[in-house]
């Protein structure tokens, strides 16, 4: 994997400290919640949060790409990209549920090399950089061993958020997981990285809800690819499998293939 430059690194530090205080100042409060397009929810935490976060990236490195999800992309097919999602659950955060997480990756010609999830409320920061170990708060983290999916506890969003083609798949690793829960976001990668979670399958995906995400996993010692066993970049389907030992993740590969 490419390397990333320290410089980076430090930005993306300062992005993540200039979400906390919107997040802080939004969670748990009562605010009014608008629909997408898509039919997901919006509100005021996630449109400040980003335009904080672009309005440093846009000061000081102008050449770099940005995919965000709230204010759209511009120059993606720049050397270096920034993915960001502001809030990751915004239907947790709206909920007053501590499972959403601010979602920041760089990626290097479409590879992300660089991820972090900032849990503002709970003042977690989990930070992953190619080549060094991911870590939580400044300490070094890493995934637990699970040798099989009979032994593996299992995460995803929700089931209903599978399409027809891929909802065999997902209930086909629930029938063979030992435990299985829901509703987690961004925070059950977080959770496979600290060795609490042992695979986290979803599907429909975009590049700001999993870019982040896999810097971070694999700074672990975790494997986190598509259902295909493909590396992910930034045009990735969006069919993620994120797994803390390799010998689940390849049965779970399987499975998910039929």
């Amino acid at each position: 994997m490419n390397a990333c430059p320290p410089e980076f690194v430090s930005l993306a530090l300062r992005l993540a400290e200039a979400a906390r205080p919107v997040v802080r100042k939004y969670f748990r409060t009562p605010i009014a919640v608008d629909t997408k397009a898509d039919d997901s929810p919006v509100t005021i935490a996630d449109r400040e949060v980003e335009a904080a976060m672009r309005t440093i990236l846009d000061a000081e490195y102008p050449g770099h790409g940005i995919l965000g999800e709230e204010q759209g992309q511009r120059d993606c097919d720049a050397e270096w990209v920034w993915v960001l999602d502001p809030i990751d659950g915004t239907a947790a955060f709206i909920t007053g549920k501590p499972s959403f997480g601010t979602l920041i990756a760089l990626a290097h010609r479409g590879r992300p090399v660089l991820g972090i999830i900032d849990q503002a409320f709970t003042d977690e920061r989990w930070l992953g950089v190619a080549g060094h170990p991911t870590t939580l708060n400044g300490q070094p983290v890493a995934v637990r061993t699970c040798p099989d999916l009979a032994h593996a506890r299992a995460f995803t969003t929700a089931p209903e958020l599978f399409d027809p083609a891929t909802r065999p798949g997902w209930d086909r690793i629930a029938q063979r997981a030992r435990g299985v829960r829901y509703g987690c976001d961004c925070y059950a990668y977080a959770l496979v990285a600290t060795g609490f979670v042992d695979l986290v399958v979803e599907a429909g995906l975009k590049p700001y809800d999993y870019s982040a995400l896999v810097p971070v996993v694999e700074g672990a010692g975790g494997t986190m690819t598509d259902w295909q066993g493909r590396p992910l970049t930034i045009w990735s389907d969006g069919r993620v499998v994120a797994s803390g030992d390799a010998r689940t993740h390849a049965e779970a590969l399987a499975v998910l293939a039929g």
